[in-house]
């Protein structure tokens, strides 16, 4: 009745995860799963910074963590074994490390460097329906491979991001930062800016998406 699995294909990024799988009869089981990623570069950033703008972070990294509850409908053999439905519900947190952003402020015709330090962390609370197989590969019925074949959910995220600067910011040099943040146009995140003489703050406050795919290895006992 009990399944504890890792998904080893969330590892090539960096991902450390656990899921406890408890069966309540023979079509529905509570799947229950966390998952932490350390400290490090951020997977795919440039699919969603153009080099530009990834050039002018400097030393950025982060770490996260998720909490996912999913019932399970199996529509196969049943007792933890054939094809699945999972409605779910997952909770995620980022966290920046302390980095480096430079931007280019111009003036009378010569370009200036202006360093800030940065840091913040944004949070989800989405849902979503994933459709996977869970097989047992042994004849003692123990090993367990559970193959998510392809799941997405949405919801609403929040965060909350500050650069300072080391130097009095004008209102001319804040201008040009809030233009300069807000021309990246992150695609999925919704965000304001806000300036002031000690540096920028951006808000986040939009959609929150993901996507969930890979292979799980198990015990059941």
């Amino acid at each position: 009745m009990n399944i504890i699995k890792t998904n080893v294909t969330a590892y090539a990024f960096r991902n450390i995860n656990l899921t406890y799988e408890r069966s309540i009869n023979r079509w529905l089981s509570v799947n229950m799963g966390f998952g932490a990623m350390p400290e490090g570069k951020i997977p795919f950033i440039n699919s969603f910074l153009s080099d530009d703008d990834e050039r002018r972070f400097q030393n950025l990294e982060a770490k996260s963590f998720n909490f996912t509850i999913e019932p399970r409908f199996y529509l196969g053999a049943g007792y933890g074994k054939g094809f699945y439905v999972a409605p779910y519900y997952r909770y995620s947190k980022i966290t920046t490390n302390t980095f480096d952003y430079y931007y280019d402020f111009t003036y009378s015709g010569t370009t200036y460097q202006i360093p800030l330090k940065g840091f913040g962390n944004a949070n989800g609370n989405s849902g979503g329906v994933m459709v996977g197989a869970q097989f047992f590969l042994t004849s003692s019925r123990n090993l367990v491979l559970d193959f998510w074949i392809a799941g997405a959910h949405y919801g609403a995220g929040k965060g909350d991001f500050t650069m300072t600067s080391d130097i009095p910011l004008t209102p001319e040099m804040q201008a040009q930062l809030k233009r300069e943040i807000e021309d990246m146009d992150v695609p999925f995140v919704n965000y304001t800016v806000e300036t002031n003489t000690n540096g920028a703050r951006v808000i986040i406050d939009g959609p929150w998406i993901g996507f969930r795919t890979g292979l799980s290895l198990g015990y059941r006992f």
